[in-house]
């Protein structure tokens, strides 16, 4: 598994499992297991939740499926805006940690900008860091101009990520934001990279998808993961698409292929609003 080394020198798979929408439904509790199990097997230990999906039911699901690999498991997840003051995020944190049946978040994300005030979050993240009940934190759907202000902070200069709406059809964060992480050495975590399958028939991939005997979805996740400094997220429920994404890692685009690419899915060419789901 390809790795990147976050601004606080850990190490991370470059290709985790996202959750979303998981733990809503009892009847597909054991499928979602098995799939986040199975991609542990796969080398995708980095597994992203928060406390807003399934209103923790997702993060009680993924408790279940790394109960035997904790140790090996790259655990993310996500608080509330409303969650986000000095003593709301810290009782938020401690529920997770309860859902999630573990001591410790490797890493800890604010999921979007609210009303308090972001010197206020980073004063309880360093907290939670302190105490030990996260490793790192970071935030979600920040535009360049908050990423701007939260480093300017006290404690802004530990935040390690920004995880965004990032694919092939939503290309707006290469104007500014992609580019201004990098340089700060801050990952991007990309969510629904797959644009919740919305590859699966698009013409525009077939063509490379037959050169290398991949599926159109695996070209689009594929070429998310030959970008610098980022890290994609997919979540799968069945078996079959939790080794599909796996094996988009082993597929190496040429630089022809990526031209085609860039040539159907046009690059921005102007600042964008952040996109957002």
């Amino acid at each position: 598994m390809k790795t990147l080394r976050l601004k606080s020198a850990k190490e991370i798979p470059i290709l985790g499992q996202g959750t979303w929408r998981m733990g809503e439904k009892a009847s597909q509790k054991q499928a979602e297991i098995d799939a986040l199990r199975l991609g542990i097997d796969l080398g995708m230990t980095l597994i992203d939740t928060a406390e807003m999906y399934g209103e923790g039911g997702a993060e009680k699901i993924v408790a279940e499926a790394i109960a035997p690999y904790r140790d090996e498991v790259y655990l993310v997840s996500k608080f509330y805006p409303y969650n986000a003051s000095y003593q709301g995020l810290i009782a938020a944190c401690d529920r997770s940690l309860s859902r999630l049946k573990t001591d410790f978040l490797d890493l800890y994300l604010l999921h979007w900008r609210g009303s308090v005030p972001l010197s206020e979050t980073l004063s309880g993240l360093q907290h939670l860091k302190q105490a030990g009940k996260i490793l790192d934190y970071g935030v979600s759907n920040f535009d360049t101009d908050d990423m701007e202000e939260g480093l300017s902070l006290p404690g802004g200069e530990e935040i390690v990520a920004n995880q965004v709406l990032y694919n092939l059809m939503r290309r707006g964060i290469e104007w500014d934001l992609l580019p201004w992480c990098k340089d700060r050495n801050l990952a991007i975590m990309a969510y629904s990279p797959v644009e919740q399958r919305a590859f699966v028939d698009d013409s525009k991939l077939k063509d490379i998808a037959a050169k290398h005997n991949a599926t159109s979805t695996q070209i689009a996740l594929s070429w998310l993961l030959h970008q610098d400094n980022v890290i994609s997220i997919p979540k799968a429920t069945n078996l079959e698409h939790v080794k599909e994404n796996r094996a988009a890692l082993d597929i190496k685009l040429t630089k022809e292929d990526l031209q085609k690419l860039d040539f159907a899915f046009k690059p921005p060419g102007h600042k964008m609003s952040l996109a957002m789901r």
